[in-house]
């Protein structure tokens, strides 16, 4: 693989609730196959573990501390791959509730993201911008609705981050998931030509009770250019080779 680059992988996945093992498990199967693709950063989707909810009593429910058994236990279980992962979860932190994106690397926790424009019930906004390095690779992290938000992306820019990643999760009523389906995308274009960072998503997909997501699992070129995509609808991983020029 060349060196003057990262390669990355975007899962999109069917969303998983309340069942923080058998999500450990599918997790541990894409890693597996990241190995063998030499992948060298994965992206799964907003709150993957263990589920999303805009309802503050399910939220509370699923909210886990990083340093209790359950995520733990998750930590321990992925300690053999070398591929970084970044996984959304509802984290009880000390201030409240965030919706969060962890970091991890060989079963530790490099750090944290919480959503700076949460639309969640219950849940308080993050109000850092931190930034993570893989090999001499500055990138950052964005959840969901702060693609909104041109400033967080900038944030992330200024901090040297070269690769903007949008950890999704589009489970809407079918017509408000018919008007993101769109939108979701050009939010995506627009932070990547704003900043002239790679643009990097993971997203759910699939049917819930009565609600749908399409898929909004992408790579963006800084030009506003889609390099990969899932397609819509189905189940599915991209891999894309992110320049190393892109970081200076």
């Amino acid at each position: 693989m060349n060196k003057n680059t990262l390669r990355i992988a975007a899962f999109q996945r069917s969303p998983v609730f309340d069942d923080l093992q058998k999500t450990t498990a599918q997790l541990q199967a894409d890693l597996r196959w990241c190995r063998d693709q030499d992948v060298e950063l994965a992206i799964f989707p907003e709150s993957y573990l263990p589920g999303y909810s805009s309802d503050a009593a399910s939220i509370a429910q699923r909210a886990l501390a990083t340093d209790g058994a359950a995520f733990q236990q998750m930590l321990s279980d992925l300690s053999a791959f070398e591929t970084d992962i970044i996984v959304g979860f509802f984290e009880q932190a000390a201030t409240g509730i965030c919706n969060s994106a962890a970091v991890i690397r060989q079963g530790k926790l490099l750090g944290t993201y919480a959503k700076q424009y949460p639309n969640e019930r219950g849940v308080v906004a993050g109000t850092a911008s931190p930034v993570f390095d893989r090999a001499g690779f500055c990138f950052g992290i964005n959840i969901c609705n702060d693609a909104n938000y041109p400033e967080c992306a900038m944030a992330l820019r200024q901090q040297g981050a070269g690769l903007l990643c949008y950890p999704l999760n589009n489970m809407l009523a079918p017509a408000t998931a018919e008007k993101w389906r769109s939108k979701s995308l050009d939010n995506l274009r627009q932070r990547a030509i704003d900043t002239g960072c790679w643009v990097v998503s993971s997203d759910v997909v699939g049917i819930h009770e009565d609600k749908i997501s399409h898929g909004c699992t992408c790579i963006v070129a800084p030009d506003g250019s889609i390099v990969a995509s899932v397609a819509e609808g189905e189940a599915g991983v991209i891999v894309f080779d992110i320049p190393a020029s892109s970081f200076i």
